[in-house]
C-alpha cells in the first residue's frame, strides 16, 4: 500500500474521495508526524487506550505486516500514551506506522527508531490512570469524529491523516493518480509561462457564471478536465 501511495499525498486522496462521493474521513487538525516527511499507508490496526500499554501488546498479536496502529486516546492532552518501547515493539511486529489521537513521548528515541509516528505532539507525563477496558478495544478505535476498524486503510503524511474504506481504496488511488498527473502537468505549464488562468479558461468560466450564477468553478474544471479543487 505504501508503494502505491509513495508519490501521492493525503490532499490528493482527500480530493479523490470527494470526486467519488466517498466519505471524507480526516483526522482532526494538528495530527502530524514526529519527523517531517514521514509517510504511512496500510491497513488499520485499532487499539483503544485505557491507561495501560497492554492493549498495544495484545493488538500486536493480531498484526499483519504493513499494518498501521491506530491509537484511540480520546484526543487527550494531559498524558502521552505511547513511547519508545511500544514503538519498538510495533516495529518488531511488522507494523509500519503509528497514528495517535493523543500525544506521544520519548521524542528523541522515536526519531532514532525511525518508525513513522503521528500525534498531536509531545508530552512528558505518561498515564496515571487505569480505566475499565472497553470490550471493543481491539476492534474499533475512535479518531476524532470517525470510527476506524481493520476494514479501513490509513494514509498519513505532512498534511495529516485520512481513513478510507479498504474496499474503495483502489478506486480512490486511481482517481488520486489521475489528479496527480493533471496537476503536475498544470504546474509544468505554469513554469513554462502559461498561467493557470489561461489553462483553466478562466475568462470562459467568468462568462459562464455571468450567464448562470449557479455555475461553479468546480463544474467548469470538470468540464475542461482541470484539477485544483478536487
Amino acid at each position: 500500500m505504501l508503494k502505491k501511495f509513495e508519490d501521492l499525498s493525503t490532499p490528493l486522496v482527500a480530493d479523490a474521495c470527494v470526486r467519488l462521493g466517498e466519505p471524507l474521513r480526516a483526522a482532526p487538525t494538528g495530527i502530524l508526524p514526529v519527523v517531517a516527511g514521514q509517510r504511512v499507508a496500510g491497513r488499520a490496526l485499532p487499539a483503544r487506550h485505557c491507561g495501560s500499554v497492554d492493549v498495544f501488546l495484545e493488538a500486536f498479536t493480531l498484526a499483519e505486516p504493513g499494518d498501521v496502529l491506530v491509537i484511540d486516546n480520546a484526543g487527550r492532552h494531559d498524558e502521552a500514551c505511547v513511547g519508545d518501547l511500544a514503538v519498538l515493539e510495533a516495529e518488531a511486529a511488522g507494523v509500519t506506522g503509528v497514528v495517535v489521537w493523543g500525544l506521544h513521548r520519548d521524542t528523541p528515541d522515536l526519531v532514532e527508531i525511525g518508525l513513522p509516528v503521528f500525534s498531536y505532539g509531545r508530552h512528558a507525563p505518561g498515564p496515571v490512570r487505569l480505566d475499565p477496558r472497553d470490550p471493543d478495544a481491539l476492534t474499533t478505535a475512535r479518531f476524532g469524529g470517525h470510527e476506524v476498524t481493520a476494514g479501513d486503510v490509513v494514509f498519513a503524511d505532512d498534511d495529516g491523516v485520512l481513513f478510507v474504506t479498504a474496499a474503495r481504496v483502489d478506486a480512490v488511488l486511481d482517481v488520486a493518480r489521475t489528479l496527480f498527473d493533471t496537476e503536475r502537468e498544470q504546474a509544468r505549464r505554469i513554469r513554462a509561462g502559461e498561467t493557470l488562468r489561461t489553462q483553466t479558461r478562466f475568462d470562459a468560466y467568468l462568462a459562464g457564471r455571468a450567464e448562470d450564477p449557479s455555475y461553479t468553478f468546480r463544474q467548469h474544471l470538470r468540464r475542461i478536465g482541470g484539477a485544483i479543487e478536487e
